[in-house]
C-alpha cells in the first residue's frame, strides 16, 4: 500500500459586492473573494493538496487563470476533476484536514453544510473532511478583512 500526504495554501482578496463562496456553498456576506473562478479558497486548497499528494502539480497548472473556460467556474467542478485524476491513478482519499482564516463572516455555523457538499462532490464520507476556522486576531490582511486564507493537508492511499 502506498500512502501519500499533500499540503495546500491559498489566499484571495475580499471585495464588496461579490458573492462569497466557501467550501462549495454561498455564505451571505457583504464581501466576497476575488478570483478568476468563483474564488472558493477552501476548495482551491483542497485541490492543491490532493494534486500535490499525487505529484500532479497544482491547481494553476490544470486550470490556468489565463484560460477563459475557467472564468467564473464553480470550483466544485474543479474539485470533481481533481478527484477524477486521482482515481485514474488508483488513489483514494483517506482524509482532509483544513483551516480557513477569516475575521468575518463567522464560518463555524456553515461547516456541516460545507462538509456535506464537499463529501458529495468527492464521493467520500463527510466524517473524512475536517474544516476548522480561525481569525488572525485582527493582524495582517486577514485581520484587516482584506482577504481570506486557507490551508489543507490530505492523505491519499493507493492499495
Amino acid at each position: 500500500m502506498k500512502i501519500r500526504t499533500g499540503f495546500g495554501y491559498d489566499v484571495h482578496q475580499l471585495r464588496e459586492g461579490l458573492p462569497f463562496w466557501l467550501g462549495g456553498i454561498q455564505i451571505p456576506h457583504t464581501h466576497g473573494a476575488l478570483g478568476h473562478s468563483d474564488a472558493d479558497v477552501l476548495i482551491h486548497v483542497i485541490c492543491d493538496a490532493l494534486l500535490g499528494a499525487a505529484n500532479l502539480r497544482d491547481i494553476g497548472f490544470h486550470f490556468p487563470d489565463t484560460d477563459p473556460q475557467y472564468k467564473g467556474i464553480d470550483s466544485k467542478r474543479l474539485l470533481s476533476e481533481v478527484v477524477r485524476l486521482l482515481r485514474e491513478r488508483g488513489y483514494t482519499i483517506g482524509n482532509i484536514d483544513s483551516t480557513v482564516c477569516l475575521e468575518q463572516p463567522k464560518v463555524n455555523p456553515h461547516i456541516p453544510a460545507m462538509q456535506a457538499t464537499l463529501a458529495e462532490v468527492m464521493g467520500i464520507p463527510a466524517d473524512d473532511i475536517s474544516i476548522k476556522a480561525t481569525t488572525t486576531e485582527k493582524l495582517g490582511f486577514v485581520g484587516r478583512q482584506e482577504g481570506v486564507a486557507a490551508y489543507a493537508t490530505v492523505l491519499i492511499v493507493k492499495p
